[in-house]
């Protein structure tokens, strides 16, 4: 594998930072600390492409390959101050596009991947209250009627639930054949029986809306079912190998901002005489912000380079959110010690990225499931 950079995708990455620099940072604290959806600017990052980035062109999008787009996602992130945007356009792209652009009709795709591509917010609804890491004990059904079905169920602790137009959403349409009875369905919110809670409160990734989907009774027509009946489980772990490799891409160029942030601030900060990157204990914390940096670029690429050339990528992908995503707490840490007093202030968003550190870490799915599914394919569970 090389990844070597060609002189265009450097310059993408180059204008990825450069609009969000000048689009993306504006009163990021007040949004952050008020749980406010940056709306604006996910429209202004709709508008400048990056919702379409990996799909292709007859829908609206780019037609990037795997590669270029998570460099663009990189440096879209290491431009953004706040974590909480890219991590919903990563949500949004890796699951509920992903989902509609491998399993979706043609029809479904124009109506629905071209819609969402252009800025309008989606939601990937599979968890429920009782079911959390056990993801396919689902009490949401889907009762067959004449036309469509009716489904009935509620789905907890969804991204970008509170203000979604459209949902994927997985309920059982065979209780008998367990995990193999349960089927996916576009849902457009507008319909009949389908509500949605406010903005549920959590310790970090605060821009990033995250609450609850309601179906009562709720009528959704056969040609909204994505895929055959009986095929959510493949289309999940289709949508999820996607969702783990990549759903931390833009973290990646924060871990370089925190790192170039702490290099200048070591080398300028004087106590007893000398600059505090003169001692062992600040320059250490600064080569393991290095190490976890360049190692985070290996996971996510290798993820890319196996996508790309349609070679299995689960274990990697497990392993990519895994690092990536326990790397940038532990970067966290350190970025918050280096800049001692300061770095516990808000004032100086500093310590915000610790926090959207835990909550992306537990939100999007624990350590210890990836260490699950990695062990499972090493054939120990």
């Amino acid at each position: 594998m090389e990844f070597s950079w060609s002189p265009a995708q450097l310059q993408l990455r180059q204008e990825a930072i450069l609009f969000s620099e000048a689009n993306l940072n504006e009163d990021v604290s007040q949004k952050e600390q008020n749980n406010l959806f940056p709306l604006e600017e996910w429209k202004k990052c709709a508008e400048f492409g990056v919702l379409g980035w990996p799909f292709s062109k007859e829908y609206g999008g780019s037609g990037f390959d795997p590669l270029t787009t998570v460099l663009m996602l990189e440096g879209l992130g290491y431009g953004c101050k706040d974590n909480g945007l890219p991590f919903s356009l990563n949500s949004q792209l890796w699951s509920t596009q992903v989902a509609i652009n491998a399993f979706g009709t043609e029809e479904q795709k124009q109506k629905y991947l071209t819609r969402l591509i252009s800025g309008a917010i989606g939601a990937f609804g599979i968890t429920e209250e009782g079911s959390g890491s056990d993801t396919y004990a689902l009490e949401m059904t889907a009762e067959k009627v004449d036309g469509g079905y009716i489904l009935n169920g509620e789905k907890h602790y969804i991204t970008l639930a509170p203000l979604c137009e459209i949902a994927v959403v997985f309920a059982t349409t065979n209780i008998k054949l367990g995990k193999w009875g349960i089927t996916a369905f576009i849902v457009d919110t507008t319909m009949d029986g389908f509500t949605r809670s406010e903005v549920r409160d959590k310790v970090g990734m605060r821009t990033t809306p995250m609450g609850n989907l309601y179906l009562k009774n709720c009528f959704v027509p056969d040609e909204n079912r994505l895929g055959r009946e009986g095929s959510g489980l493949s289309l999940f772990s289709s949508a999820m190998e996607s969702e783990r490799g990549y759903i931390f891409a833009s973290q990646i160029g924060r871990l370089e901002k925190q790192l170039e942030l702490s290099i200048a601030y070591a080398n300028t900060r004087m106590t007893f005489g000398k600059s505090i990157g003169k001692n062992q204990s600040i320059s250490n914390r600064i080569a393991n912000m290095r190490l976890r940096l360049e190692t985070s670029k290996m996971h996510l690429y290798k993820v890319a380079y196996l996508d790309q050339h349609d070679l299995p990528l689960m274990k990697e992908a497990a392993m990519a959110k895994l690092y990536i995503s326990e790397a940038f707490v532990e970067s966290s840490m350190d970025f918050i010690r280096i800049f001692g007093a300061k770095g516990v202030v808000t004032e100086y968003e500093v310590e915000r990225d610790l926090r959207d550190g835990l909550g992306g870490l537990i939100y999007s799915g624990t350590s210890d499931i990836q260490r699950n599914i990695i062990a499972k394919l090493d054939g120990l569970l």
